[in-house]
């Protein structure tokens, strides 16, 4: 929702994005006549309304008009200060609109000319090495790859590793070439140079819209052996899917394998049968919160008997840190990672090539023990007075932005009071809709307030009083509907008092002799009285 563009002039008349003018002429009306300067008398009263009626107008004037909200709707009001709506040039519907998709296709062109990145670092270290004098470092590789869009429907990548292990290294440079040939079909050509040079060819189709199949042919410029590969998924659940696949060629083998992820948990499972070797392999990760997750696993088969766990902890919007436990035939590992974006940075760290009860106990033990002991007496406080922190530097910078907003709200609901007083009223009479409770501001406010029947004064600050628009709203059937997509803090007798935080709507209302209540996202509709709401 934070992509959804330009709607604070339909959240001031109430009204759709999908509003049709009728809709549109209507809404202005009922605002008219409630803010019309000629209403009113007293001086004070007469300023008030004029400020609204002129906002009112200012709204109903470009919604009206079929150009200036086409403009509004794409680039908002900047793009109608910018001009694009005045001038010799662009007096006329056809120009105005060729003029809007050359501006589309310039924001297409920029796009589609963004090169994507990822890359990882993968440093081999080793404990036991380190120990005997012989350094630390086992090896070393790197991966890098480059993707863009050429065109619609084609992209290419380039990439490139290199690896070095002891004595011995290697590297490969990859260029893939894919093309969209249609809705439900692809085609990639592939090329690679050094140790492993190739060329292949891989086409995939959706048979379904639960179906994919590929089949990919490889040759070797090395040695001229051909690979031929083919693999089938279905879409078994609305979380879940399986596959199969087939490889003929030096190597051949089939795997079948197993994929679920769900809101909280990402499960996967693979066994592979080859010619020369037999692995099965499964892991799950669970997320407990939106920033730390954990992660378990492990493979069995001729050449590999690992197990796996550890967990991670995203540190900021684009990072995250993981350290996982590993111990097998190949030894007892500790693995570091930074994934960053695209990026990766992976440190595995041999701890010992034998496997020691004593010593693998020991190494499971001690870093996660330090782990939960560093996360509860330092993290922890340390991001709570961060978050703090940044929340009261954000109070202060919108503070007086707030009190300008409460003022006016406070002003705009002045003059709703009366009619939304006779709306409750009459509503009381006939057992209707009455709102008697409407909060509108920070969810974690919202949340604490649900627990205890008054607020602190530091959590006022964060919400506002809208009952009184709330009421105003309800129309002549007994119905309140606040339309989705459109941000509640816009709507007449609303403002936001807490930017850049979450925000909820929280509404407690009768009907008949029945009690209700709904908390609603800002950007969600809200429609009421319903049976799900009561209380």
């Amino acid at each position: 929702m934070e992509e959804t563009p330009n709607r604070e002039l339909y959240a001031l008349l109430n009204i759709s994005p999908e509003a049709s003018t009728e809709e549109i002429r209507k809404a202005y009306r009922q605002w008219a006549q409630i803010y019309h300067p000629d209403k009113y008398q007293a001086s004070n009263m007469k300023e008030i309304a004029t400020e609204n009626f002129q906002r009112i107008c200012e709204a109903y004037e470009i919604l009206s008009d079929e150009n200036k909200r086409q403009i509004y709707d794409i680039y908002g009001m900047e793009g109608l200060k910018s001009g694009l709506e005045l001038g010799a040039k662009l007096n006329k519907t056809e120009e105005i609109k060729e003029e809007l998709e050359r501006l589309k296709l310039r924001k297409e062109f920029e796009k589609l000319a963004q090169i994507r990145s990822a890359g990882s670092i993968v440093a081999n270290l080793s404990l036991p090495d380190f120990l005997d004098g012989d350094g630390f470092m086992r090896g070393m590789s790197m991966a890098s790859e480059a993707q863009s869009q050429l065109s619609k429907g084609l992209n290419i990548a380039l990439g490139g590793n290199l690896a070095v292990i002891g004595n011995s290294g290697g590297g490969n440079a990859t260029a893939v070439l894919s093309h969209q040939i249609s809705p439900v079909a692809s085609i990639e050509y592939m090329a690679s140079a050094g140790l492993r040079s190739l060329i292949g060819i891989q086409t995939t189709r959706h048979l379904s819209p639960h179906s994919t199949a590929t089949t990919g042919l490889a040759m070797s410029l090395k040695d001229g052996s051909i690979n031929l590969s083919n693999s089938w998924t279905r879409q078994l659940t609305e979380t879940s899917n399986g596959n199969i696949q087939f490889q003929l060629g030096t190597e051949s083998a089939i795997a079948v394998g197993w994929h679920k992820k769900e809101e909280k948990t990402l499960a996967s499972g693979q066994i592979k049968f080859g010619t020369s070797s037999f692995e099965a392999s499964a892991h799950y990760k669970h997320r407990f919160s939106l920033k730390s997750h954990g992660r378990i696993g492990g493979r069995i088969g001729s050449n590999a008997l690992e197990f796996e766990i550890g967990g991670g902890r995203r540190i900021s919007r684009f990072s995250t840190v993981r350290m996982l436990y590993t111990i097998g035939i190949q030894g007892i590992f500790w693995k570091f990672e930074l994934h960053r974006g695209g990026q990766k940075l992976i440190v595995p760290v041999l701890l010992s090539s034998y496997i020691n009860p004593v010593f693998a106990a020991g190494a499971f033990a001690i870093p996660t023990s330090l782990y939960f002991i560093l996360q509860k007496f330092v993290a922890k406080p340390y991001y709570l007075r961060r978050e703090k922190q940044k929340a009261l530097e954000n109070m202060e910078q919108t503070s007086g932005q707030v009190r300008e907003a409460r003022t006016a709200a406070a002003k705009a609901q002045q003059l709703l009071e009366v009619v939304a007083g006779r709306k409750r009223n009459k509503q009381m009479e006939v057992g209707g809709l009455v709102i008697t409770k409407a909060l509108y501001g920070s969810e974690k406010a919202l949340k604490k307030q649900d627990d205890s029947e008054e607020f602190s004064d530091d959590l006022a600050s964060q919400v506002i009083d809208v009952t009184i628009p709330l009421n105003f709203l309800v129309n002549d059937l007994g119905q309140l509907k606040l339309h989705e997509g459109v941000k509640k803090s816009g709507i007449m007798g609303f403002c936001d008092p807490c930017p850049a935080e979450p925000k909820k709507l929280l509404v407690e209302y009768t009907c008949g002799d029945k009690n209700y209540k709904v908390v609603v996202d800002d950007y969600e509709q809200l429609l009421i009285p319903q049976e799900v709401h009561r209380v």
